[in-house]
């Protein structure tokens, strides 16, 4: 029976995020959401998808990013404000939405700003699992801000990674790294430089955060078999790669008509190759073809990624009793008298009763 959940909406706020990630510790959650994350992009084709909706600005941008299923809908609000620090705001705000699709009733309304961190770098994780060499122990990590710890975390905890190289602009997000990281077990070095960082790393991963078309990775930093995990460049006009890189490399990405909006490959022609993670993970196209190869995840980040992310939370949320019930939408007692909710307020919880009892 499904009518107290018509009625009631589960709430996540950040305090229950954190909750769940202290309880089930931050390596279990990186490891499931990945699990959720790959399950999802081996029924791509049962997914209702489009590229997110932009609102951009000089400032910064607004976006929405519906998907759904058979099942399940989900939307994510969240924006990208680089200069936001400057005001003690987050650079990036997020909150989502889980819903049923046979009644379009909101099952939870959740916040998405540390989720999204997670879900980026399970998703960073999981791409580099799939198409760097196995043998990568080494990252390269250029931009040392809010995302950073997760990346770092998740490279630690899902493909294996043991060295840390960091560089960064601001030296305070470096430094603010490297306290953040001091027990996580990975030996951490701060660079001087871009080019330092990246020099012998196995994989490099640019996530920086202004608006801008920029080059940090230029082609002569980039060595046989390592592997781009670009996750910076994520709207149009800021890009992170020299296009060189991009025509030398293996590019794959997530969805492909939003990605050559928003990704480096906005650099590229309209028919620039790329491959699509999801045909990697079943089966259908290949992946890396050597040690030799530079493989470039050119990741702008993708709604059902956010679907995966929600699933999860929701799915731990239950299992651990964390998370607060609202009365989202109006109770009523005729569905049809909407008026009602203005001349005849009832309580939600005997509302519940009531219609519970007349099911029965």
């Amino acid at each position: 029976m499904k009518l107290v959940s018509v009625l009631d909406t589960l709430y996540l706020d950040p305090q229950h995020v954190a909750e769940i990630i202290r309880t089930r510790s931050l390596a279990s959650c990186l490891a499931g959401m990945v699990d959720y994350i790959r399950a999802d992009f081996l029924r791509w084709e049962e997914f209702d998808k489009c590229a997110r909706v932009a609102n951009h600005s000089e400032d910064g941008v607004i976006e929405l990013m519906p998907i759904a299923d058979d099942v399940s809908y989900a939307f994510k609000y969240v924006n990208g404000h680089p200069k936001n620090t400057r005001l003690g705001l987050s650079t990036v705000m997020a909150f989502g939405v889980l819903a049923d699709v046979d009644t379009g009733a909101p099952r939870m309304l959740s916040e998405l700003t540390l989720t999204t961190a997670l879900r980026t770098a399970a998703t960073s994780a999981l791409a580099a699992r799939t198409l760097a060499r196995r043998d990568s122990r080494v990252m390269a990590l250029i931009g040392n801000g809010a995302q950073s710890e997760f990346q770092a975390l998740a490279f630690q905890h899902v493909v294996g990674i043991e060295e840390v190289r960091l560089y960064d602009v601001d030296e305070a997000a470096t430094r603010k790294l490297v306290s953040n990281l001091a027990d996580s077990g990975l030996r951490v070095t701060v660079c001087a430089s871009t080019a330092e960082a990246v020099k012998g790393a196995d994989i490099v991963t640019t996530v920086t955060a202004d608006k801008t078309y920029a080059t940090i990775l230029t082609p002569e930093m980039i060595e046989p078999g390592m592997h781009i995990n670009a996750v910076g460049g994520d709207c149009p006009g800021k890009t992170e790669l020299h296009a060189d890189i991009l025509r030398r490399a293996s590019v794959f990405v997530e969805y492909t008509p939003q990605t050559r909006v928003e990704g480096d490959i906005q650099q590229m022609p309209a028919d620039f190759a790329v491959t699509e993670l999801w045909e990697v993970l079943n089966g259908s196209r290949s992946g890396r073809h050597n040690a030799d190869e530079v493989t470039v995840f050119d990741s702008v980040g993708f709604a059902m990624e956010d679907y995966s992310a929600l699933r999860f939370m929701y799915d731990a949320a239950i299992a651990l009793g964390l998370g607060e019930r609202i009365a989202l939408i109006p109770a009523l007692a005729d569905p049809k008298n909407l008026y009602s909710a203005l001349t005849q307020p009832i309580s939600r919880t005997a509302d519940v009763d009531r219609i519970i009892a007349a099911a029965r």
